[in-house]
């Protein structure tokens, strides 16, 4: 969790991209989402229930009998501690520590920051942390990672391949992915990547009302398909009641789990609100929707739908960028499923996409060269120059 140094636009030029995109995303209801089996799932999700994250063991108790106490204390089942930046190991999470924690009845994640310009070192930093005991692992990848393709294809590729394909691994980035079209999300949330997306939910420093945050959230991270579950925020001091609207949200949406960004910065009534009993709010219907993309789109999210039409072998370049190719494809894909031929990516049509097994694809700089192993090999798409459309969390915030 490191602050972002990119430029950002203000809270209200974003509160107004937020507004319009939902507009967009909501307009047309759609099914309940199907879950596709693109990864072999974990044999159980220690990410499940109330997690805390933990920057600094010496900030959050320093010992695993103070940790443990406290967690007891406020309901924490999983505690996320740093155990990595970019290819340097932290010591703090250590075996012993993990083990001690495991002891007393605690999950333990470990998490890492990455950037992109050592992947494999980075890759094998990730992991020495499973290799000390992590019963699961966090990718934290934020805006230095916008445009890093091929970086992100050889990071997860690699941990991967010395985890195995069901250890829990879980990503940990921006919640609106509409305004980072060059980030590669369909890579860390791919085949071979993560099977958990834990978008970071800070509405408060956002700037945005709880349920306005989370729906933007919830619609732009579904098509990706994987269990969501978010990170919220007790640090900046929010509002016991906006916490407790967090929990019943997670609850309605039927995630697995919620966790909160960070054990050192909560104070007493953010601890007090994330042990409270919550209850699922009374009436309340969840967004059942998802965005839609059509001529001009541009974006990971476009890139994505590109490897799920190929997946189900329909012919369109993985570009990233929604042309007259991909266009076809969807009108063929539609009349195949009995669909009305919108050519538009909209939530009907999402719903028969995710159905697909999406094109494996490993992504270089270079273009096309020799690689093992299943998957196309192709250069990184011409959506990764893409500029960030804003950033949700303005400088100096974090």
């Amino acid at each position: 969790m490191m602050p972002r140094s990119e430029t950002r636009t203000s809270k209200r030029a974003l509160a107004a991209v937020c507004a319009a995109a939902l507009v967009v995303a909501l307009a047309v209801p759609a099914l309940a989402p199907r879950g596709r089996a693109a990864e072999p799932a974990a044999a159980f999700n220690p990410m499940a229930g109330d997690g805390m994250w933990i920057w600094y063991v010496s900030r959050a108790g320093g010992s695993a009998a103070r940790i443990a106490q406290k967690a007891r204390r406020n309901g924490i089942e999983v505690v996320f501690i740093k155990s990595a930046d970019a290819h340097n190991s932290w010591s703090q999470f250590s075996p012993q520590l993990v083990r001690d924690l495991q002891a007393r009845g605690l999950k333990v994640c470990a998490w890492q920051f990455v950037y992109g310009r050592g992947a494999k070192a980075e890759a094998d930093a990730a992991i020495r942390s499973v290799r000390r005991g992590a019963d699961c692992f966090v990718i934290d990848a934020e805006g230095h990672y916008e445009g890093r393709y091929a970086q992100a294809s050889t990071y997860t590729r690699r941990l991967r391949s010395a985890v195995g394909s069901e250890y829990p691994l879980a990503l940990a980035s921006f919640p609106y992915v509409d305004y980072h079209p060059a980030f590669p999300f369909s890579v860390f949330l791919g085949p071979g990547g993560a099977q958990y997306n834990l978008p970071q939910l800070y509405w408060k420093t956002i700037g945005a009302r709880v349920d306005a945050a989370f729906i933007h959230t919830w619609v732009f991270n579904r098509p990706y398909d994987r269990a969501i579950m978010p990170l919220g925020q007790v640090y900046l001091n929010p509002k016991p009641k906006q916490i407790r609207r967090f929990r019943r949200l997670v609850l309605a949406h039927d995630m697995e789990g919620v966790s909160w960004w960070s054990w050192q910065h909560a104070g007493r009534q953010q601890w007090k609100a994330v042990r409270a009993p919550v209850a699922e709010p009374s009436g309340y219907e969840p967004y059942d929707s998802y965005p839609t993309l059509r001529l001009g789109s541009q974006g990971d999210l476009v890139a994505w739908a590109q490897q799920l039409l190929r997946g189900g072998g329909y012919s369109t370049p993985v570009s990233g960028y929604f042309e007259a190719s991909t266009r076809s494809a969807l009108l063929a894909m539609q009349n195949d499923a009995g669909l009305e031929e919108t050519g538009e990516a909209d939530p009907a049509t999402w719903e028969r996409l995710l159905e697909f097994e999406p094109l494996p694809v490993r992504w270089t700089k270079n273009g096309a060269v020799p690689a093992s192993g299943a998957g196309v090999v192709l250069p990184e798409p011409r959506s990764a120059d893409l500029p960030a459309q804003g950033y949700e969390i303005p400088p100096g915030r974090r």
